[in-house]
């Protein structure tokens, strides 16, 4: 599914019409990368949860020349899915 198919999805289920869907969708996502950016926590209950993580600095090789590289230290985004979300993948 992409953003498009979100859309409608979203539209269809809440009987809106597509721009308005768009309009949501975008403002949810939006409201959702301002938090992370902030590094909060985002938690949608039986849905899952968005957190920040610290990644440390390693060491890695370039596979096309074989050379020692080192990955500097940073942030990523993670997503933990919440218990109904994983039941219902089952």
């Amino acid at each position: 599914m992409n953003k498009a198919d979100l859309v409608a999805a979203v539209a269809g289920k809440a009987g809106l019409k597509r721009g308005d869907a768009a309009r949501a969708v975008d403002a949810l996502l939006g409201a959702v990368r301002e938090a992370l950016a902030r590094g909060e926590r985002v938690a949608v209950p039986g849905f899952g949860a968005f957190v920040v993580i610290e990644t440390k600095e390693k060491k890695a090789r370039n596979p096309q020349t074989g050379k020692e590289i080192t990955i500097p230290a940073g942030k990523a985004v993670r997503f933990r899915p919440g218990k109904q979300l994983r039941e219902s993948v089952k």
